[in-house]
């Protein structure tokens, strides 16, 4: 073979192996990585982020969305006295605790619905009962209007208006935030396979 076309096929050979580095690196910016898995949704219009808050977790402390910057956390709501759905959310939550509890990056984030009862001691109590670090797992409470207002137009968790003292939100959704405030996801807290899904798609933001 003449040294003419050693060359040209080194060259072609080499030219190949750039291109498909470009185009591995293109799709790693699109999708995920370099074979093309996609990259987990944002859910919401265009530009949609969870927003700022101020509420005070189970050992009185304040907890603002600066404190989850940065951090991927599940967003999620219940009530301490719940008899329905919250506990079987609550016992899956357990679940994606036990996976990340000691995943410097990871929080969880659990809003009462009602305030007026699930004070600070109250939450305290229930996060022992599940075996909650304060570090990391947060049972919060606020004003009613505020911790409706992230559920519906924040976490997108509930699609009605606040309505007064007599407005209840009941949902059984978890959202799954990312360190820039955005919805990645959305699952049933009470479906075992949802909870499953949801410690994947976790692992696949940790990544991202």
């Amino acid at each position: 073979m003449s040294k003419k076309n050693v060359f040209l096929i080194t060259f072609f050979v080499l030219l190949a192996i750039a291109f498909m580095g470009y185009s591995g690196y293109v799709i790693k910016g699109e999708q995920g990585d370099f074979f093309g898995r996609e990259k987990l949704p944002v859910l919401g219009t265009n530009g949609h982020i969870v927003g700022g808050f101020s509420f005070t977790n189970q050992e009185g402390r304040t907890i603002t969305a600066q404190d989850v910057e940065g951090k991927i956390y599940v967003a999620e709501y219940f009530f301490t006295t719940c008899t329905g759905i919250c506990p079987k959310m609550n016992k899956n939550m357990e679940k994606v605790y036990a996976k990340y509890k000691n995943e410097p990056k990871f929080r969880i984030l659990s809003h009462t619905v009602d305030p007026e009862n699930d004070s600070v001691p109250v939450l305290k109590k229930y996060a022992e009962e599940h075996g909650a670090d304060p570090s990391n797992w947060w049972f919060l409470t606020g004003s009613k209007k505020e911790l409706y207002k992230l559920a519906r137009q924040g976490y997108l968790v509930d699609d009605g208006t606040y309505a007064g003292d007599e407005d209840f939100v009941h949902t059984q959704w978890f959202a799954l935030v990312d360190g820039q405030g955005r919805i990645r996801g959305l699952y049933e807290g009470t479906k075992a396979a949802d909870v499953d899904k949801l410690i994947t798609d976790i692992d696949r933001l940790l990544k991202e």
